[in-house]
């Protein structure tokens, strides 16, 4: 069995790398920073690197009290639903006629849904206050090792910073699915309607993978 340290062993014992832990470190003692300290990988730990199927790129964890959980747009059952999470499970109803009634996706992880967000903390109320750690250097060079490393993976690039990646990613060997953010904002300009979700089990299908059950 492959482990994510074995494909990053040479990144994680870079000196930007070790320069990064330190400084959130101080960080973590001085500051509010989400998400816990514990959870900052969890998406490594949910999701191994043999398992992956999916890779859904967020672009910052949540930044409001408990709601960061170490994985892109998730947030426990006791939180109240994000709009950009609560609009995706709008898409996956109207979709696949899922009624998603739990906020944890945490059994997505664990059936091989990679949920990384490009900067994997944040200081609390305060977007993008952790871009400047280097975390990017990191997480690019890991949606890199998946490309390389895997084959007939479904990469979902939810608006215009997600699609910014899409350079990482070997289009020959998996499937790409772009579409606008979640958010509000953008929802109207693409995502309702965009089947991200049968269109990624449609692939997995044919390529005699496992399907995502997204009910979980």
């Amino acid at each position: 069995m492959n482990t994510w340290y074995e494909f990053l062993k040479d990144e994680l014992e870079s000196d930007y790398f070790k320069e990064l832990i330190k400084k959130l470190k101080i960080e973590y003692q001085e500051k509010i920073i989400f998400p816990k300290y514990e959870d900052i990988f969890k998406a490594f730990r949910l999701c191994t690197i043999d398992n992956v199927k999916v890779v859904i790129i967020g672009q910052d964890p949540y930044h409001g009290e408990n709601e960061a959980t170490g994985l892109a747009f998730s947030v426990e059952d006791n939180i109240k639903t994000p709009p950009s999470l609560r609009n995706i499970f709008l898409e996956l109803k109207n979709d696949l006629n899922i009624e998603k009634t739990n906020n944890s996706l945490d059994n997505w992880a664990r059936q091989g849904v990679f949920l990384i967000n490009s900067v994997l903390t944040v200081e609390k109320d305060k977007p993008g206050s952790h871009k400047m750690l280097n975390w990017e250097r990191f997480t690019d060079y890991v949606i890199k090792v998946i490309s390389e490393k895997k084959e007939n993976i479904v990469f979902i690039l939810l608006g215009n910073y997600a699609k910014s990646k899409k350079n990482l990613i070997d289009e020959k060997k998996h499937l790409i699915i772009e579409t606008t953010h979640p958010s509000p904002f953008s929802v109207y300009r693409g995502f309702f309607g965009s089947k991200i979700f049968s269109k990624t089990n449609n692939y997995l299908k044919e390529k005699n993978k496992n399907t995502i059950d997204f009910s979980l």
